[in-house]
């Protein structure tokens, strides 16, 4: 456990949380990423509160905390333990059943084109210069229809300032790497995106969180940070937001834009759902162009494997220069699918599949209002997840209620994975989308609900 302590001496030495909230944070941080596995014996609180040099108490509530999300379990006498899961659900795609990766539905009707439009397209290129190192950014005609695609919700933006890149999470490394300085700290929802949580702690910076109202980021909370520590980067996801599928209005964007403008603190517009509605609001690189980031791709509208994204950045300048950093973490874009991406948008396919998915989506959605009627959770027609907020009247906590429903071959994710402030809300985020018949997902959503009702984990074995 010595290289545990260690680790935790640094994570804690850099957190501004109190001590008590980050400790769950670490736990589950190692247990996600095989520093920790489940049915490990974790250090004795007296032992481990000499290692870290922290008052027993304190630790004591922490693992206390951890406990209440589900993550370790305390036996007397003999220690305390990272909770072994259920048997868990191999990742199939995403299926009706695995609702925990956020992928798009998979509507029938279009796959016979796309596939015979692959073949077309890949049968009439030159497979030596698909093959070959390509410019960063995408070639010149890439780039054009990539443009093209764009105007849906950036309409002005400059085309020499577009890059192709590989996929939307490695382009926020390089953003990262390359706006935020040693000491500044990244600025984001007190909800978000666990991509990021886990970038950031790859790169060794610091989440600085803000407190959410009822539409979404509290733009006042947002210039207090400004006027006490300014920011290194505002890291915002403000259309159908991961998790909680807000969409932040018009007058919040526009608030948002003038307090990044007055401060100069740079923007990054995490927009991987913006192509998702028919009307997409005003883009915060509309509002705020000069300090903004704009960043979108395929994966998250289209399907995970196709791996491109797209960056705008506030001038040509900033762009080259972004396209340096991804150059060095990245090299290039996929050849095969930068040309496949460009090719459906020329030939229309892209925008029926898009279309399509919409459709897809609303019928998704509807089901689960349906099965959740009465219930308090957040969605939109417009996008392939919702936000369920688990009552404390069940007696679940959200990771306690995640792991039992893997035990019944259903997979969610708990509000812990996206807290960035110690603080999880007590709902889970259920995925809608990927392969499989929406009666097979209507099924798999009444289970949830049943179990909601009858929370039959009252009278189980602890596992």
């Amino acid at each position: 456990m010595s290289n545990l302590t260690g680790h935790w001496l640094k994570r804690l030495a850099e957190s501004d949380k109190p001590v008590y909230q980050t400790i769950p944070e670490l736990i589950e941080d190692d247990v996600a990423s095989g520093r920790l596995r489940p049915r490990d014996r974790l250090p004795a609180l007296r032992d481990l509160a000499d290692a870290l040099n922290i008052n027993y108490t304190t630790l004591a509530r922490g693992y206390a905390e951890a406990r209440k999300r589900g993550l370790i379990d305390s036996r007397a006498g003999s220690g305390s333990y990272v909770r072994g899961r259920p048997p868990t659900i191999p990742l199939r795609a995403g299926t009706a059943l695995e609702m925990t990766m956020n992928m798009p539905p998979e509507p029938p009707g279009i796959a016979e084109r796309m596939a015979a439009s692959s073949a077309e397209i890949i049968g009439s290129a030159d497979p030596y210069s698909l093959l070959r190192y390509q410019d960063f950014g995408g070639s010149q005609y890439e780039r054009a229809m990539a443009s093209q695609w764009l105007r849906h919700t950036v309409p002005q933006h400059r085309s020499d300032a577009l890059l192709v890149c590989p996929s939307i999470h490695s382009a926020l490394v390089a953003l990262l790497l390359r706006l935020v300085k040693p000491g500044e700290t990244i600025c984001t929802d007190s909800v978000a995106y666990p991509g990021l949580k886990v970038i950031v702690n790859q790169l060794g910076m610091r989440l600085a969180p803000l407190p959410r109202d009822d539409e979404g980021l509290d733009a006042n909370a947002f210039e207090v940070l400004c006027k006490t520590r300014k920011p290194g980067v505002l890291y915002t996801n403000p259309t159908l937001q991961n998790p909680t599928t807000r969409t932040l209005s018009q007058n919040r964007r526009e608030h948002i834009a003038d307090i990044a403008l007055r401060y100069n603190v740079p923007i990054i517009e995490d927009d991987a759902y913006g192509m998702l509605p028919e009307k997409p609001p005003v883009a915060l690189a509309t509002l705020a162009p000069e300090l903004t980031y704009y960043v979108t791709g395929m994966s998250k509208c289209f399907g995970a494997g196709l791996r491109i994204a797209f960056v705008i950045a506030p001038n040509a300048r900033h762009a080259e220069r972004l396209a340096g950093a991804m150059r060095a973490t990245t090299v290039m874009a996929s050849p095969y699918m930068s040309h496949l991406t460009a090719r459906w948008i020329e030939s229309g396919l892209a925008r029926d599949m898009l279309l399509a998915i919409r459709t897809e989506c609303a019928v998704r959605q509807h089901l689960a209002e349906r099965v959740f009627f009465g219930r308090q959770f957040e969605a939109s027609k417009d996008c392939f997840h919702f936000w369920l907020t688990v009552p404390g009247s069940t007696g679940w906590s959200a990771s306690e209620l995640a792991s039992h429903l893997r035990t019944k071959q259903i997979g969610v994710v708990s509000g812990a994975a996206f807290s960035t402030d110690g603080d999880p809300p007590n709902a889970v985020r259920i995925c809608l989308g990927g392969p499989g018949d929406a009666l097979a997902m209507e099924e798999s959503l009444q289970i949830v609900a049943d179990m909601l009702d009858h929370p039959d984990h009252l009278h189980s074995p602890m596992l």
